[in-house]
């Protein structure tokens, strides 16, 4: 059973964003939710709304650039052989396709490498680095890995291999022994954002490299835009937040991405259903592209992604967009599987309040799907979660974790750090590898972790309101300027609007294969908005004639209403409450 969400309304200074609204010739629904994430200004609101490539930092910001970028000119003028050594995830096939992009503009053909998620594991590793030395490799270029592979790194130089790595995770105390190390987390980097993403630290190399190679300012802004699109991509995959530098990336690269003349990302948007006629959303990154991109990681090998965005062949790109769909789907049924068996074993009520952080294991659990498994169990029960399958080489098991606001999943594993044979990730999302016979102690020491650290109240999941809404000011020109404070995602979730009072004046509708959707037309006096509530028939009750409701209502671009001649935007609710006075 999910937990009863709390709901919090934000504290908005009416008299000052009815202000700011006149101020930027803007409606009131838009403006109060700008006033209230901290944009109070008109300069702000421009910013905000209008992100351009120069709101971008200097590259140069990150310790370690200088060095990179000379080494890397280095090999390409001596013709050196270069490796780039990436990741299995959307982050980390996105960095190895816009790295090895660029040195192909410079006119180097790099070769490249990315690790079996099941027989290889996370990182690099001390074979591939020595088979890369016989190989005639003499420079690796890490991309989205490495800030922990100290014994790699080692081993390549003792090879005679020098490496450059390119990171976002979390150091150690220790750093690899690199030439270079670009990571805005690393000590000392004075780098002011350092939320970037594995392909973000990527692009800012990419960048740097134009820059050093004296391109024109047409053809640097042609090129940032045309790279932007994959790195957009990973910046929603990664779920790191979508502000300040990475709104700037991923807005301009959603601009370009419905726009794309790769044959292999527009064979991977048509097979996913996307509607390719207007721009696309974080949204349409995050439920389409990316899990048919990780699909290939997840369920075989991630080389077919690298394939498909490096390809100039457009059969070739049907092709393996076709088997990433096809992979995708049995990627669903897999996990679809392992949260059944979860929810079984949990039963109807869930864990108790006793159980503050939770650890699920099978051997038979296909290691490939659980960090969305673990994802999906966060989201039913709030709490963190850890989902475990077997290696059937090792016997060890591993899998992975995610979390909740307010619990940092790394600095819990952390405690406890012992248990495992490695793990490593960051705040939200961790890999753990551990012997099988300490399943058990994992499962009691991290929940007695998550019981000194979360509340019982850090457990109920936080409807976080943004402001009032009345539905008579509910106009399109009111939703479109909503829909433009979009991307939406972590650090600028979607508005979260507080509709008082609601009347229900006909029986909603459901709707679904399941019917298990809702449709409903909300009053206040004689304005009326239709809105639809996913998987919200169990609550019918609530909603039948002549009852009253304060609703959680979100807006949301709605192209299959457009091209029918209706509004290019819905309503949908998402919680609805007794009328009450919210705080």
């Amino acid at each position: 059973m999910q937990p009863l969400a709390r709901w919090t309304l934000a504290d908005i200074d009416l008299e000052e964003a009815a202000a700011l609204a006149a101020r930027c010739g803007l409606q009131g629904p838009a403006a109060r939710v700008l006033w209230s994430r901290g944009f109070r200004t008109p300069q702000a609101v421009e910013h905000f709304l209008h992100p351009r490539l120069t709101d971008l930092y200097d590259p140069f910001l990150l310790t370690g650039m200088e060095a990179a970028v000379e080494r890397i000119r280095t090999a390409v003028r001596r013709k050196e052989r270069i490796m780039v050594y990436g990741d299995y995830d959307v982050d980390g096939v996105s960095s190895v396709v816009i790295l090895t992009k660029m040195l192909e503009l410079l006119g180097h053909a790099a070769t490249n490498h990315v690790p079996d998620r099941l027989k290889d594991g996370y990182g690099m590793q001390i074979p591939v680095v020595e088979k890369a030395a016989a190989d005639g490799v003499t420079l690796i270029i890490s991309v989205d890995t490495g800030i922990r592979a100290i014994e790699a790194v080692k081993a390549a130089r003792q090879v005679g291999v020098d490496v450059i790595i390119t990171d976002h995770h979390l150091p150690e105390e220790e750093l690899p022994p690199a030439v270079a190390i670009l990571n805005p987390n690393q000590p000392g980097c004075l780098y002011p954002n350092k939320n970037l993403c594995g392909a973000g630290v990527t692009f800012k190399l990419i960048q740097a490299l134009m820059e050093r190679e004296n391109w024109s300012p047409d053809r640097l802004v042609r090129y940032c835009d045309s790279f932007l699109v994959m790195a957009a991509i990973a910046t929603v995959a990664d779920v790191v937040p979508l502000t300040g530098e990475n709104r700037v990336i991923v807005k301009r690269g959603l601009e370009g991405l419905a726009k794309t003349r790769n044959p292999g990302l527009r064979a991977l948007l048509i097979s996913s259903g996307a509607d390719l006629s207007g721009p696309l959303s974080a949204t349409d990154v995050g439920f389409r592209v990316s899990p048919r991109i990780n699909a290939a990681g997840r369920m075989d090998h991630a080389r077919d992604v690298i394939e498909l965005f490096l390809t100039s062949d457009e059969q070739r790109a049907r092709d393996i967009a076709q088997r990433l769909d096809s992979l995708n789907l049995e990627r669903q049924k897999t996990g679809e599987a392992i949260v059944k068996a979860i929810l079984e074993e949990c039963g109807p009520d869930g864990p108790g309040l006793d159980q503050a952080g939770l650890v699920f294991y099978s051997p038979d659990w296909h290691r490939g799907v659980v960090g969305i498994v673990a994802n999906r169990v966060v989201e039913v029960f709030h709490r963190p979660a850890i989902v475990l399958g077997r290696d059937e080489n090792t016997g060890l098991a591993q899998g992975s974790g995610r979390s909740i606001p307010g619990f940092h999943l790394l600095d819990a594993l952390g405690s406890i750090g012992d248990v495992f044979v490695r793990f490593g990730g960051h705040r939200q999302a961790v890999g753990v590898t551990l012997e099988e016979s300490r399943v058990d102690e994992l499962r009691q020491r991290f929940n007695e972790y998550a019981r000194i650290h979360l509340s019982d109240a850090d457990m109920a999941p936080e409807r976080a309101l943004d402001a009032e809404l009345s539905l008579e000011e509910l106009t399109d020109h009111a939703a479109e300027e909503i829909l433009h404070l979009a991307p939406f995602g972590l650090g600028n979730r979607a508005p979260l609007f507080l509709v008082r009072n609601a009347e229900i004046r006909q029986s909603p509708e459901t709707f679904g294969k399941d019917r298990d959707h809702v449709r409903v037309r909300l009053y206040q006096g004689e304005r009326c908005v239709f809105a639809k509530a996913w998987r919200f028939a169990a609550r019918l009750e609530e909603l039948q004639p002549g009852a009253r409701v304060d609703v959680a209502l979100s807006i949301e671009a709605d192209s299959f209403s457009a091209k029918r001649g209706f509004a290019p935007w819905g309503s949908t609710i998402r919680d609805i409450r007794p009328p009450a006075a919210i705080g």
